[in-house]
């Protein structure tokens, strides 16, 4: 991991899939490096679920973990250049309100994965 941010989310699904190409192309925080945990599990670190609490972020030798993860990135989207990323940067760069949405986006990938037959667990 040379990179000074990485987002590790979860490529299969489409909501996880669409956010990070999303924040790779249109959020223009310098630095940061998107990689799907199914692509390569071996960057997932030990004792990260990404089934019951998300996406990871790795920042100068720290991790955040879903909705903490989501929030620090959001606080750093300065000037999207997407409308899209514009209204969820907007809405998740609040902690209140991502720690209140969060818990349903998880429901929303696991019946997503459900519907494309995909396991919700990713084994590293």
């Amino acid at each position: 991991m040379n990179s000074d941010i990485i987002f590790i989310y979860d490529g299969q699904c489409p909501f996880c899939n669409h956010f990070a190409t999303l924040l790779e192309l249109k959020s223009n925080i310098p630095n940061i490096q998107v990689k799907d945990a199914r692509n390569n599990p071996q960057d997932l670190p030990k004792g990260y679920d990404m089934d019951t609490k998300g996406a990871v972020l790795y920042i100068g030798g720290e991790f955040l973990h879903g909705a903490n993860a989501i929030n620090w990135i959001c606080a750093q989207v300065k000037s999207p250049s997407g409308s899209l990323l514009k209204l969820i940067s907007k809405t998740f760069s609040s902690k209140a309100r991502t720690e209140f949405i969060f818990p349903f986006l998880i429901i929303a990938r696991r019946i997503a994965l459900s519907f494309k037959r995909v396991p919700n667990k990713i084994i590293n």
